[in-house]
């Protein structure tokens, strides 16, 4: 049975999608494709249906990601079959605690950049950073392409560490 992992965020145009398809890249590097399978939804279903951000599927293709993506809304039922649920937001994060049927349902939740693991040159940065520094992922959507290209960033950087989790997951299974 794969691994399955869901990253969400409000709407499932902007960031979700984004760290959907880098971790996508970033497993299938690995070498772990039929292993791991990655998607992504909205807490909310105000997009459902519709494409990723015009801004989300430029800053992907301009890295060389694939973006062909429709938006949907995170259903509760969905915790039994997946093995982590990835909030972009400690907003994201709330709202799937409340939605998760159980106990095990919401240890299943994580945010994105609790993966991170600093560069050596924003680990000097990290040290001066106050306690308990914010994981989110800034919502692009109401501003420009810088954002967007941040957003990557930090999607970019966390993927690593997830994946590095994923495997770590995976092996506790097989024992």
């Amino acid at each position: 049975m794969p691994y399955r992992v869901c990253f969400v965020c409000t709407g499932n145009i902007c960031r979700s999608p984004m760290a959907e398809y880098v971790f996508r890249a970033r497993v299938e590097e690995a070498g772990l494709a039929g292993l791991v399978e990655v998607d992504s939804a909205g807490t909310d279903g105000w997009h459902e249906g519709e494409g990723a951000d015009p801004r989300t599927v430029a800053v992907l293709e301009e890295s060389g990601y694939d973006s062909d993506h429709t938006a949907r809304r995170f259903q509760p039922s969905w915790f039994s079959r997946l093995d982590l649920v990835i909030a972009l937001d400690a907003g994201h994060l709330k709202a799937l605690r409340r939605l998760a049927p159980t106990p095990g349902d919401a240890a299943k939740i994580h945010l994105l950049r609790s993966y991170a693991r600093p560069s050596p040159e924003s680990a000097a940065q990290a040290a001066f950073a106050p306690a308990g520094d914010d994981l989110d992922v800034p919502d692009p959507y109401y501003g420009g392409m810088d954002g967007f290209e941040e957003c990557l960033e930090m999607v970019e950087e966390a993927s690593l560490g997830l994946l590095a989790a994923v495997r770590e997951h995976m092996e506790g299974r097989a024992a």
